[in-house]
Formats: C-alpha cells, sequence, structure tokens
C-alpha cells in the first residue's frame, strides 16, 4: 500500500504511537506535519468527507483556541468551523490516516490499522 498519509504531530504520544504501529508493519506514509504545512479549506473538506465526519467532530474541544473562538457556538456553520480548523491547525484532532478513498483518527493508535487491507 503506497497511498497512506498521517497528519502527524511528533509531540503527541498517539501521534507517534499511530506511526509506530504503521512501521512495525513495514508500511512508510507520507508523513504531514499539519501544525507546520496546515490544510486549507479544500484538503479539510475533502479530508472530512473520506472520515465521514464534520467539522465539529474534527475539533479538539479542549484547545484554548476552542474557547477564545467561540467554537461551541451550535450555530457556527460547517463553513465556519472548517474555516477555523485552517487558521488554527491545532484545533484539528490527531493523528489521522488518510488512503485514497477513506480516512480515520488513531484515537486510538490502534484504529489506524482498521483502514489497512
Amino acid at each position: 500500500m503506497t497511498d497512506l498519509t498521517l497528519y502527524h504531530n511528533p509531540r503527541c504520544s498517539k501521534s507517534r504511537g499511530a506511526l509506530e504501529l504503521l512501521q512495525a508493519r513495514g508500511l512508510t506514509p507520507t508523513v504531514v506535519r499539519y501544525l507546520e504545512t496546515p490544510l486549507d479549506a479544500a484538503q479539510l473538506k475533502a479530508l472530512l468527507g473520506k472520515l465521514g465526519i464534520s467539522a465539529r467532530q474534527l475539533l479538539r474541544s479542549g484547545e484554548d483556541e476552542y474557547k477564545a473562538l467561540n467554537l461551541a457556538d451550535a450555530s457556527l456553520s460547517e463553513a465556519q468551523l472548517i474555516a477555523a480548523i485552517a487558521a488554527h491547525p491545532k484545533l484539528m484532532e490527531r493523528p489521522i490516516l488518510e488512503t485514497a478513498d477513506k480516512a480515520i483518527i488513531g484515537r486510538p493508535p490502534e484504529n489506524v490499522v482498521e483502514i489497512l487491507p
């Protein structure tokens, strides 16, 4: 399998664990350090489609930015939430493993193996 992308934060133990699981299986995903190379709104929308979840479900509600931007406001649209994640990538749940046609959040890290053949 060659089309693997891991959206990774090396400071996150769950993210490191997912990468280690993949490497232990002999897989070398393309690693995207999304805090350094944030996804734009279109990329996030495509990723959400592969995940099969809403932008709200991708948000890390414990982050300071979540509170500061009042993202708990239920009246915010999907587009507004996607824009917030694009502008503040720290808000994106991690790690995420993406294949050509699907994606999964690696919480716990073992989840990433669910989308491997």
